[in-house]
């Protein structure tokens, strides 16, 4: 019996006088127990990008602008590979839902988990390999191409490497161990941003790379955030005993067709949205220096707020998968209400925080007193008032995505992923912005309605899949 299911069914007991409300305050509390870690560790990411930022922003804007084109060439691999990635987590939940402490059906599917990963990275690292010709088919500058490309050919070696702590994080995760992947992330910040400092500027010795170094320190800290993690399952009992490199060469084929029968679905749904936003960044562009600044503000600190609904639905889609895989239609409909709640009333309140503050938040981005930063941060508390309006709904929709992956249902989220964002959100952001000529409010406006259309259509289909006698669960 692993952790996460001793320590549920323990609170569960204690509280089960509790009258009809317990088993949602039981709920609440293991969905927490969960998801506080994760959303820390999800934070933590955003300041290992951060400090890549930082750094190279303080070596030339050049190089800066560089990576920044280059990323989304690598960001369009990576999403790809990580959603055979996200798949192992609610495969594992299933398996210890139906029968706990099955550990050749964990192992199994862990394996094949980084199996997939790395024939994922042999079909998407050419793709990376191409960075500087895709780049100049798409009109970007010669030079800031040339960058880019050096780049993500070097970070392309790091991608098998980040992808596999992504496996093993959501096998960890899955068993109740959500605190390894933070630790891992907290070291590689710390890794990450001496190795930058290193080789980017030329300290200790080391010959002064620029791009190529931010590059190398990357794909170093991907090697070394999937030590790190292998170091941290073996020195846990509860998670060494899965004995996750017992015949690893053998396939096992039914587990590999279900991490991409279910994986390739996930990486496209989330694939949808981050090319809807790359795009409009890029529409963002055609106004100036100022509303692109003002933009990136703003993403930015609704991307900060985002990480909390989203490790409250990496959490849910666990505490559904046990559930489903347990065969309790109740009790998953049970924890995805929670999460959809935890997760939509942090947002709503991050939305007040937004629509009062604006301005003083987006003053925490510049703080030279020019002239120009004036103008760029009222532009900013403009466009972080379509934030606040949208923060309830981004809520919804990412953690109603993933309790649907805790059911094991991505074919059909990533259908409503495509049509939110792209039936409905790309052309009306387009025509807000250009044809009723509302630039970059109409863009953001635009926004507004496609998550609002993501959030009512993630949360039906669940709330019809789990109504009673409606589920459906993909064996």
């Amino acid at each position: 019996m692993t952790d996460l299911l001793d320590k549920t069914e323990t609170v569960e007991r204690r509280i089960s006088a509790g009258g009809r409300g317990a088993p949602w305050l039981a709920e609440s509390r293991a969905l927490l127990t969960l998801a506080a870690p994760l959303v820390l560790t999800q934070l933590a990411q955003m300041a290992i990008g951060t400090t890549d930022l930082i750094l190279l922003g303080r070596y030339s804007q050049s190089a800066l602008a560089a990576v920044a084109i280059g990323n989304t060439v690598y960001w369009f691999a990576w999403l790809l590979g990580g959603g055979p990635a996200s798949a192992v987590s609610p495969m594992i939940a299933h398996i210890l839902g139906e029968r706990a402490g099955n550990r050749g059906g964990v192992r199994a599917s862990l394996r094949m988990g980084l199996w997939a990963v790395g024939i994922v990275s042999l079909v998407v690292m050419p793709i990376m390999w191409s960075a500087k010709p895709i780049l100049l088919m798409l009109h970007q500058q010669p030079d800031l191409a040339d960058g880019a490309g050096k780049f993500v050919t070097i970070v392309s070696i790091g991608l098998p490497f980040s992808l596999s702590t992504m496996v093993l994080s959501g096998f960890a995760t899955a068993l109740g161990h959500p605190r390894a992947g933070l630790w891992v992330s907290l070291a590689t910040i710390v890794f990450n941003g001496l190795a930058g400092w290193t080789l980017i500027y030329g300290h200790f010795g080391a010959p002064r790379l620029g791009i190529v170094g931010s590059g190398l320190a990357t794909a170093g800290s991907a090697v070394f955030g999937f030590l790190a993690m292998l170091a941290i399952i073996h020195r846990n009992p509860d998670l060494r005993v899965y004995r996750m490199f017992r015949r690893f060469g053998r396939p096992v084929h039914v587990k590999l067709a279900e991490v991409f029968r279910l994986g390739l679905p996930i990486g496209v749904t989330t694939l949808f949205e981050a090319m809807l936003f790359n795009a409009m960044t890029l529409l963002m562009g055609t106004y100036g220096a100022a509303a692109l600044a003002a933009h990136q503000i703003a993403m930015n600190a609704a991307s900060i707020t985002f990480m909390v609904p989203l490790g409250i639905g990496m959490a849910s889609t666990v505490r559904v998968g046990l559930a489903a895989g347990a065969g309790d239609i109740v009790a998953a409909r049970r924890a995805g209400l929670v999460a959809l709640g935890m997760g939509g009333l942090f947002m709503a309140t991050s939305g007040v925080v937004m629509a009062l503050l604006g301005a003083q938040l987006a003053g925490l981005y510049l703080g030279n007193g020019a002239r120009d930063d004036a103008a760029v941060i009222a532009l900013a508390a403009v466009f972080l008032r379509y934030a606040a309006a949208f923060q309830l709904f981004d809520g919804l929709q990412v953690v109603g995505a993933r309790v649907l992956r805790g059911l094991k249902d991505a074919r059909v989220p990533m259908i409503l992923a495509g049509a939110s964002y792209w039936i409905v959100g790309a052309p009306v952001c387009v025509f807000l912005a250009v044809g009723l000529n509302l630039r970059g409010e109409g863009i953001w406006i635009g926004f507004v309605i496609c998550l609002a259309v993501a959030a009512f259509l993630m949360c039906a289909r669940f709330l019809r899949l789990t109504r009673a006698g409606g589920a459906r669960t993909r064996k």
